[in-house]
């Protein structure tokens, strides 16, 4: 990736994460009026102003790069590399004075995620990696930022699940399957969004399940679980961000939730 400097995307990702995080805490203070966008989904002005704050860190960075966000849609820019962007994850929690919520920045290129970051401001969190760089987080703004590695948990009895949007989950024959998965796990947990994929990449959790998605709500969830040592497919164990769906996990329990939830 001779053209690409994957340690100034990866430091670019990290800022506009942070950028975000400051954007978005300034409404959740003082509180926010809740819009519906068509699809009956809410956004807020901290939604907006969170994807206004990471354009302008990406745009100093990287102006040629194309940009796709969940509330402005696609930016013109080079066609082999964009940035994919949720600029606040979990706005119904926000809305709701929850802390499992904040920024999700990608940089995808001839697609594949190269760079990313994620930040979980009410908890002070951060997370960042990028191709062959390692992942990274940061508590604080001044916290030392130390390098993720995933558990190393291979039974699946002493494994916990954290899983995503139950709506979507708690369908057959989904339901059963994943029933099965929790019945079978020592313990799980349903914290939602990011913050269920942030158990994995702490070690604190092993496998983390979602469906039902659009492609910003998990495309920097694959570099940082991949480069914290973990396992990050869909569904069906193809490697992408574009599914909708995923299945990150610590690798080594990553087979036996792909055959469990395709009820095998």
């Amino acid at each position: 990736m001779p053209d690409l400097d994957l340690a100034k995307a990866m430091e670019t990702a990290r800022r506009a994460a942070e950028a975000a995080s400051a954007a978005s805490l300034a409404h959740f203070h003082r509180g926010v009026r809740v819009e519906r966008k068509p699809d009956r989904t809410p956004v807020t002005q901290a939604d907006r102003d969170s994807e206004a704050a990471i354009l302008a860190v990406v745009r100093a960075a990287f102006p040629d790069h194309g940009f796709l966000g969940e509330e402005t849609g696609a930016h013109a820019g080079a066609a082999e590399t964009r940035w994919i962007v949720d600029p606040l994850d979990g706005t119904k929690g926000f809305t709701r004075g929850r802390g499992f919520w904040g920024a999700l920045v990608a940089l995808e290129h001839e697609g594949r995620i190269v760079a990313g970051a994620m930040a979980l401001p009410a908890l002070g969190e951060t997370y960042w990696a990028a191709k062959g760089l390692g992942a990274w987080m940061r508590t604080g703004e001044a916290g030392t930022p130390l390098r993720l590695q995933v558990s190393k948990i291979a039974d699946w009895a002493d494994a916990t699940l954290s899983f995503g949007e139950p709506h979507v989950l708690f369908r057959p024959p989904m339901l059963e399957r994943l029933a099965g998965l929790v019945l079978s796990a020592q313990t799980a947990r349903c914290y939602g969004d990011l913050a269920g994929c942030a158990l994995v990449l702490q070690g604190k959790a092993e496998a983390w399940v979602e469906a039902g998605v659009q492609i910003w709500d998990i495309a920097p969830l694959q570099i940082l679980i991949e480069e914290a040592g973990g396992t990050f497919t869909d569904l069906e164990g193809k490697p992408t961000h574009a599914s909708g769906s995923c299945i990150a996990s610590n690798g080594a329990v990553h087979e036996h939730v792909l055959r469990a939830l395709a009820g095998k």
